[in-house]
């Protein structure tokens, strides 16, 4: 199992935090909820989709924004950075693990 952090460090302000965001998940949403716990992150600043992906898949794109300090306190405990076109790849094997009846 993997915990992931990517590169996208968007600029934005999110309430009163202005920052780089990126993007941090892992293999298992258990596992990205414990690690998650670990930076100090709350449970409910947890990203899923409201509603099915394509229409009738659950969720594959479940994540965290983290901040640059958060990014590089993750990679320290462990999570391996990505470029953000990895996170892309993460979703999609997701993705297709679900339609592969393998996610369920």
């Amino acid at each position: 199992m993997t915990v992931y952090v990517d590169n996208f460090r968007r600029p934005a302000r999110v309430g009163r935090i202005s920052g780089r965001w990126s993007h941090l998940t892992a293999d298992t949403e258990q596992e990205l909820h414990d690690f998650a716990a670990k930076l100090g992150l709350r449970r409910d600043w947890f990203q899923t989709c409201k509603r099915p992906c394509h229409s009738f898949l659950p969720c594959v794109h479940w994540h965290y924004d983290v901040v640059d300090a958060k990014r590089e306190e993750a990679i320290r405990l462990g999570a391996k950075g990505i470029d953000i076109r990895e996170f892309g790849a993460i979703t999609s094997g997701r993705r297709q693990a679900l339609l592969a009846g393998e996610g369920q």
